[in-house]
């Protein structure tokens, strides 16, 4: 297959060009990573003074991703977030201190052990075994609608977020959602642009077509939110301002408030060793490794997907052991300063598909930009202001590339062969469904539950029909 790339991996663009790249990339992966702390601290029931901070996801993000960069020898064009997959071990790691919220501060940080303590242990298993195994146990057949599935299962996602706009509740959703023409116009506007620069752009326009589509939709928005704000409609007010009036000291501009620390993990958790137990340990054990199994099937699907997409094999250069470990110790690290495990990200990978973007520069720029970022309150701000619709526009073209980027590996599958065409369906089906289990405290999600099936239909087919 060609090789259309426009930056490869070890290409570097111009340093202004790349700042651009750069914060595209963070554009693209900015709303998932910090409503991940938002969601477990109104799901844990934390008071607001108490809350995990936005700020500090958004640098051990950051910071998560430049350690992935050193164990992958900076040869795998990916960024890595906040992971929704954790969210429930999140959550009972607050539960299980008792209403001490320092002491589930610490649980964070030990449970991302846990989890990073999986990944390498597999990694080992990995080096030593080679990854045949895993080409054999999940061939194009269970990879291909495994990674279609991850796209399409975000189809939700994103159509909720067209509908959503205006003031975010304590819930990390926006209070207006269902029907409106105010987010249908501004997801619409965001949707068109993007394409329209990525299929028809000239260079640089081709390049960054998720900026220009954002600030088209944020522009509509502005219009709606000025006309309501003048006409009294709040029904028309798309933007949130209120998230810059932490900006103001006595309803003024004040200096002071331009730069702040972050409230990072570790900063808390020293606060709850005092309180540590065994009882609590095992209980964060429970929370945490089954989760860490199942997310390394994700971390193959996504790996396998980028492969796909730069036309290199991650699982064999730099090798699967080293993205594990990466992915591994980067959660450990990002979860230290951010609370929150990482992982790698369908959004980024989507950035990169569509704008044939896959230079590790950029990826390393905008992990350096995300680390500086959370220190500059306004910039945070103004991403926090960016309406629910307007991204949801974005992601309706990023979760569509992902989707997509599964069913090409399905075209290379005979799906004349029984083995193969079932194989899919007993996928596909399960996926889009929904079908997700519970044990425990241990949510299976239905992208992991599609997964197994399938590799369990896969092995049964073929194994009756090397029998025959």
């Amino acid at each position: 297959m060609e090789n259309k790339l426009v930056y490869d991996i070890h290409d570097k663009p111009k340093f202004g060009a790349m700042l651009v790249f750069a914060f595209q990339q963070l554009l693209a992966i900015m709303a998932a990573t910090i409503v991940v702390p938002v969601l477990v601290s109104s799901s844990a029931g934390i008071a607001a003074e108490d809350a995990m901070s936005t700020s500090a996801a958004l640098f051990g993000a950051g910071v998560g991703t430049l350690v992935y960069q050193l164990f992958t020898k900076f040869r795998s064009p990916v960024f890595l977030g906040s992971s929704f997959a954790f969210i429930g071990s999140m959550v009972a790691a607050f539960a299980g201190a008792t209403a001490n919220v320092y002491l589930g501060y610490l649980g964070l940080i030990i449970g991302a052990v846990f989890a990073g303590l999986v990944y390498v242990v597999i990694a080992a298993v990995v080096k030593i075994a080679g990854v045949e195994w895993i080409n054999k146990l999940m061939p194009a057949a269970v990879i291909g609608p495994t990674v279609a599935l991850i796209g399409l299962s975000l189809a939700g996602a994103a159509v909720k977020d067209v509908f959503s706009y205006g003031p975010v509740d304590g819930n990390g959703s926006y209070i207006m959602s269902g029907f409106s023409w105010v987010s249908f116009i501004c997801a619409m506007v965001t949707l068109i642009v993007v394409t329209l620069c990525s299929t028809y752009g000239k260079k640089m326009t081709k390049l960054i077509p998720f900026i220009i589509g954002i600030l088209a939709g944020y522009v509509v928005a502005l219009i709606f939110t000025f006309i309501g704000i003048k006409t009294g409609n709040t029904n028309l007010i798309a933007i949130d301002f209120n998230v810059f009036k932490n900006l103001l000291v006595d309803g003024k501009v004040a200096l002071s408030t331009f730069v702040a620390v972050p409230e990072f993990t570790f900063m808390n958790a020293f606060k709850g060793i005092g309180d540590f137990n065994v009882s609590y340990l095992a209980t964060i054990a429970v929370a945490y490794v089954p989760v860490a199994f199942v997310v390394f099937a994700e971390h193959i699907a996504d790996h396998k997907n980028l492969s796909s997409i730069i036309d290199k094999d991650l699982l064999t250069d730099p090798g699967l052991h080293r993205t594990l470990l990466g992915d591994g110790v980067g959660s450990i690290v990002g979860a230290i300063f951010g609370g929150c495990p990482n992982t790698t990200y369908g959004e980024s990978v989507g950035c990169v598909a569509i704008t044939r973007n896959a230079s590790i520069a950029t990826i390393t720029t905008t992990a350096i930009m995300a680390i500086l970022i959370s220190f500059v309150s306004p910039f945070v701000a103004f991403l926090d202001s960016i309406p629910g619709c307007v991204m949801g526009g974005v992601c309706v073209t990023l979760y569509g590339f992902i989707a997509v980027s599964g069913l090409k590996m399905i075209q290379k599958v005979d799906l004349e062969d029984h083995a193969n065409l079932f194989t899919v369906a007993a996928i596909l089906i399960p996926g889009i469904g929904g079908m997700a289990m519970k044990i425990g405290q241990v949510t299976i999600t239905n992208i992991a539950c599609a997964l197994i099936l399938g590799i369990v239909i896969n092995l049964i087919l073929h194994a009756k029909k090397r029998g025959e």
